[in-house]
């Protein structure tokens, strides 16, 4: 499924999975599991929104329709990221 319009980049990140749990990230052949209870801000969104995501860099994530920004890191560990855990 090519959901990206003829002339954009394609910077290798889709979503593959969206359940009641939470949502997979897929990009440069790794995926990355986003469960609602720690990235509670893609719950109850519409798909469209939860989709269009962009890799602004490498390992930078961003939804534009939510204004939300996440690297690797904070997906992989967020326990590391004290401030980024009190807002969820």
């Amino acid at each position: 499924m090519n959901s990206l319009a003829h002339g954009k980049h394609n910077s290798e990140v889709e979503i593959g999975n969206i359940s009641i749990h939470g949502i997979w990230l897929i990009t440069h052949n790794k995926e990355l599991f986003m469960p609602y209870e720690t990235f509670p801000w893609f719950k109850d969104q519409i798909i469209n929104s939860i989709i269009n995501v962009e890799e602004q860099s490498p390992g930078h994530y961003y939804w534009p329709d939510l204004d939300i920004d996440l690297t690797d890191e904070i997906i992989e560990h967020p326990e590391r990221f004290p401030v980024f855990r009190r807002s969820a």
